[in-house]
C-alpha cells in the first residue's frame, strides 16, 4: 500500500495547508480516509478525483469531512460527468459515484448542513452513502477496513486498513489517551495518530493527544512504525518529532503534505 498525506493540520488550517485527508493507493484501488478542510484540492494534485474508490470518515467534525460538500459538487457539476456533451467532453452514462464509509448518524449530519443552502441531498447524490458501526468489517477492492470507537467530544472510530498481504495501517483518529486504541492497533505495520497538542487541555477534559502521548500509545501497541498527524505549524516540528520519539523509544515520522509511506 502507498499512503499520501493530503492534508495534516488540526480543526485550523496550516498556511496553505489542508486538514485531515489520506490517499491510499493498492493497485487500481484509490481510497480516501478523511476529507477536512482543503482536501479535495490536494487530492487533485494526486489522482484523477473520479478515479477515487472510496472514502472513509473517521468522524463527523468539520476538519475530517467538510471536503465533502466540494468533492460532491465536482462529482455532480462538472462537464466531463454529465449524461450529454458539455464543453468539449463526451458525455457519460455512468458517472462516477464513489462510495462513502461514515458512521452511522453521517447521512443526518451532512443534510442538515447541506439543507442551510438549498440542496439536502447534494452529497449523497454525488456519494452512494455507508454508514458503518463497529464491528463492521468493508471492503474496498482488496482492502479490508475494520472500525474501532475511540473516546473523543462525539462519536469517533479509528480505522485499520488492510491488504491482502496482511500489511495495516490503523489510522487513531481524534481521541483522548485511551487503552481502546492500543489494542486495535496491536502489531500494526503503520500507526497514523494525532499529536494536536503541546501539553494536555487546560480544562482537564480530555479529547487529543500531545506527542508524547501519541508515541507511548504506538509503544505499547507494539506498532511497528509511526506517523505523527494533526499537528499545527505553528508548533516546533522538531521538538513535537522529539516528544513523540520519546515516548514510543525510537524514531518517528511526521506528517507533511504531498509525502508518500509504502507500507
Amino acid at each position: 500500500m502507498r499512503l499520501t498525506v493530503l492534508g495534516k493540520s488540526p480543526a485550523w488550517q496550516d498556511a496553505g495547508g489542508a486538514c485531515s485527508g489520506y490517499l491510499i493507493e493498492e493497485g487500481d484501488t484509490a481510497l480516501v480516509v478523511d476529507c477536512g478542510n482543503g482536501v479535495f484540492a490536494k487530492l487533485r494534485e494526486q489522482i484523477d478525483y473520479t478515479d477515487v474508490d472510496a472514502v472513509a470518515v473517521t468522524h463527523m467534525h468539520a476538519d475530517h469531512f467538510f471536503d465533502l460538500f466540494p468533492f460532491a459538487y465536482g462529482l455532480l457539476l462538472t462537464p466531463r460527468q454529465q449524461p450529454v456533451p458539455v464543453a468539449g467532453w463526451p458525455g457519460t452514462p455512468d458517472p462516477a459515484r464513489p462510495r462513502l464509509i461514515a458512521p452511522l448518524g453521517a447521512g443526518v449530519t451532512l443534510r442538515s448542513i447541506a439543507s442551510a443552502w438549498g440542496d439536502e441531498a447534494l452529497v449523497e447524490s454525488a456519494f452512494r452513502l455507508e454508514e458503518y458501526e463497529e464491528p463492521a468489517v468493508v471492503e474496498v477492492g482488496p482492502l479490508a477496513l475494520r472500525f474501532a470507537e475511540v473516546p473523543h467530544y462525539i462519536l469517533t472510530f479509528a480505522i485499520e486498513v488492510r491488504a491482502a498481504d496482511g500489511t495495516r495501517i490503523t489510522f487513531g483518529a481524534d481521541c483522548c489517551p485511551n487503552d481502546a486504541l492500543v489494542e486495535f492497533a496491536r502489531d500494526t505495520d503503520l500507526l497514523v495518530i494525532e499529536a494536536t497538542l503541546p501539553r494536555p487541555e487546560r480544562t482537564g477534559i480530555r479529547g487529543h493527544l500531545t506527542a508524547e502521548e501519541a508515541g507511548e500509545h504506538a509503544r505499547r501497541a507494539g506498532a511497528k512504525s509511526v506517523l505523527l498527524t494533526h499537528v499545527s505549524d505553528e508548533l516546533d516540528v522538531e521538538q513535537v518529532a522529539a516528544e513523540g520519539s520519546r515516548g514510543f523509544g525510537a524514531p518517528v515520522t511526521m506528517a507533511s503534505e504531498g509525502a508518500t509511506v509504502d507500507v
